[in-house]
Order: structure tokens, then C-alpha cells, then sequence
């Protein structure tokens, strides 16, 4: 879909020059093919301030002290973000659906890294209960279907685990799309990565705020912590000309939600759906969250 350009400017986030609007349909085989820019995605993200400096920043603020926690890292990728973990006393997990970035992820790690190719849209492979935290950097935008993959991540945790995840802002990805849809629709729309001169079809599903808080509710977690993060302050010398921009507009959205510590599996500990003048929804402030 093509983007709009008459949107507040404050919600027109900054892009990387490998990212560009799809101009043609995309081919079903082709879209999402991580393993076909494996090498190259992960070599451009590494160390940029979208992915370094705003979304692992803002997943490893939210996380805190890990020292000792089991962590799943799903989606990790090319495993920047588990390594942050790991350095920081965590016992790391990692499943991602490309083999190609798994094998980059096992490079980086070491030969003993517990990495698994799993797709998220299906059972883990994991027993009941057996993490403390799962992190989804920049992951569940892939998903048409947050039902499964949330039910999923909600058995693999212990009773006072947390989900702590991110996503691309549903407020930003309904203002640029063109046609613009109902902001109360899930709906989606194509952009375009390109990597040493080739392009690849990457979709994405934009949802809006309270389907998120919903989906998290009806799969049995408690919503703790919502986030718009800004860049690493660290950024503001690494990248002069990036940083005000990054600084300044909308680009993601963060979530810290919880399995009740006792009852966990009883609904009277579940929270009803987070909607305006829902007085049980157990908000905090984001002041002291900044943001793959």
C-alpha cells in the first residue's frame, strides 16, 4: 500500500534508506524471507539506532536485573538481543523461523547456545512453566493472529513470569496506510527492504490499541507496563543528524504483561479488557521507559 503524507508530522517516523513503500504486490513465496537477507539484515542492524539504540534499548529498560531469569528470546533473530541478556546473567533461549539468522545467532553465541527454528504461529516446544520472561522484540507485527502465539507464551511461563514485548506503533502504521482503513480494523500492508540492491517484500499487521490489550487479557496475562520509548540517550553523540528525529516522533509501541503470581490459571486473577474508563486496568506511568 502506498503511504500518505498529509498525517501530523509528529507520527511520520524516521526510516532507514533500506526501507521504502511497496510499488507492486507482494508475492506470497517471496514476503517476510528472512533467509534470503539474512547475512545483510544483520549486518545493517547491528549496530544502527532503530534497532540498537531504540528497540533492544527499550526491551533490556523494560527487563531490568535478569541476572538468573530463564529467558525465551522469541524472534531473537541474529541474536543481538539475547547476548545482551546472556552478558547480563540471564540463561538465554532463543527460537527464530529462519535458519539463516539462527545460524548468524549460533556464530555470534557459541556452539552451546540453546537456538531452535520454531515458528511462532505454532506450539513451542518448550514444557509448561519453564521460563521467567519471554521478550518479543519487534515480532508479534508479523502475526495476523495474536490468539495462539500469546496462549502459547502464556503456558511456557511460571507463575510472576513476564511478557515483554514490542511492536511497530498502531497509530503510525494506520496514518501511513493508503487507502487509509477504519483505525478499528486489523488490517495490513506491505513495505519494501532492500539489501545490496535486491528488494524484499516484508508484511506487516497493524492492530489497534485495544485489540493488543485484549489479546493479552483473553490469553490470561495482566497488563503492567505500556511504553512509547525513545532512542537511548547514548544515541544523541553516536547518531547528531538521526537523533532528534528518532527523539521527537512516534515508532514503537512497548508491553510488560504478567502471569498472576498465584491462581495463575484462574480466571478470577485475569483482568478484564483494557478500554477507556476500565478502572482495573493496572497501568504505570512510562516516564522511566525509553525504546528494536
Amino acid at each position: 500500500m502506498e503511504r500518505v503524507s498529509d498525517g501530523p508530522e509528529t507520527f511520520t517516523p524516521g526510516r532507514p534508506d533500506w526501507v521504502s513503500t511497496a510499488t507492486q504486490p507482494a508475492d506470497p513465496a517471496r514476503v517476510n524471507d528472512y533467509d534470503s537477507f539474512a547475512e545483510a539484515y544483520s549486518a545493517e542492524t547491528e549496530n544502527n539506532i532503530l534497532n540498537a539504540y531504540l528497540a533492544r534499548h527499550a526491551i533490556t529498560a523494560l527487563a531490568g536485573d535478569v541476572a538468573g531469569r530463564r529467558i525465551l528470546d522469541a524472534g531473537c533473530g541474529s541474536g543481538p538481543l539475547s547476548a545482551t541478556l546472556r552478558d547480563r546473567g540471564a540463561v538465554v533461549t532463543g527460537i527464530d523461523a529462519s535458519a539463516g539468522m539462527l545460524a548468524i545467532a549460533r556464530r555470534r553465541l557459541g556452539d552451546d547456545a540453546d537456538l531452535h527454528v520454531a515458528d511462532l504461529s505454532d506450539r513451542l516446544p518448550f514444557a509448561d512453566g519453564a521460563f521467567d520472561d519471554v521478550v518479543a522484540s519487534l515480532v508479534l507485527h508479523y502475526l495476523e493472529d495474536w490468539g495462539p502465539t500469546l496462549a502459547e507464551m502464556r503456558r511456557v511461563l511460571g507463575p510472576g513470569g513476564r511478557l515483554i514485548a514490542s511492536v511497530q506503533h498502531p497509530l503510525v502504521d494506520y496514518l501511513i496506510q493508503d487507502p487509509r482503513p477504519s483505525y478499528f480494523a486489523t488490517t495490513s500492508y506491505t513495505d519494501e527492504w532492500t539489501f545490496n540492491g535486491q528488494s524484499f517484500p516484508m508484511t506487516f499487521w497493524r492492530r489497534p490499541l485495544h485489540a493488543m490489550t485484549d489479546a493479552f487479557t483473553t490469553a490470561g496475562f495482566r497488563l503492567a507496563v505500556i511504553s512509547e520509548p525513545q532512542p537511548d540517550p547514548a544515541a544523541r553523540e553516536l547518531f547528531p543528524d538521526e537523533f532528534p528525529d528518532f527523539a521527537n516522533k512516534l515508532s514503537f509501541l512497548c508491553f510488560v504483561v504478567e502471569v498472576p503470581s498465584s491462581a495463575a490459571g484462574s480466571d478470577a486473577s485475569r483482568p478484564g479488557p483494557l478500554h477507556p474508563g476500565n478502572a482495573q486496568a493496572p497501568l504505570r506511568p512510562n516516564h522511566t521507559h525509553k525504546r528494536l
